[in-house]
């Protein structure tokens, strides 16, 4: 598969706004106090919702990983083809 350079530029951009918002949100949830069993922050044994939403937060931070790592090899493949086009052309035999 080939991706346009418009999509690799879109992959990155969300990669990079996984990292943005997700490690934001981690810190809403350790700092909720349905998080801790005493509904004290930090203080008890973290909660299911704590755990719920670690589990969310990990998962959605790899996957967001993943697309920004597709969109740079994205972009990497399409300057390589930009500068090497005669190499990509199907050859015609003579």
């Amino acid at each position: 598969m080939v991706l346009s350079r418009g999509w690799s530029l879109f992959l990155v951009g969300v990669g990079v706004w996984t990292w943005v918002i997700w490690p934001r949100f981690a810190l809403a949830i350790w700092d909720d106090p349905r998080a801790w069993s005493t509904g004290t922050i930090g203080v008890g044994s973290p909660t299911a919702f704590l755990w719920v939403h670690a589990l969310l937060i990990a998962a959605s931070l790899a996957i967001g990983t993943t697309v920004g790592v597709l969109g740079i090899r994205g972009s990497l493949a399409a300057r390589r083809r930009r500068r090497r086009p005669a190499e990509d052309a199907p050859r015609v035999p003579r």
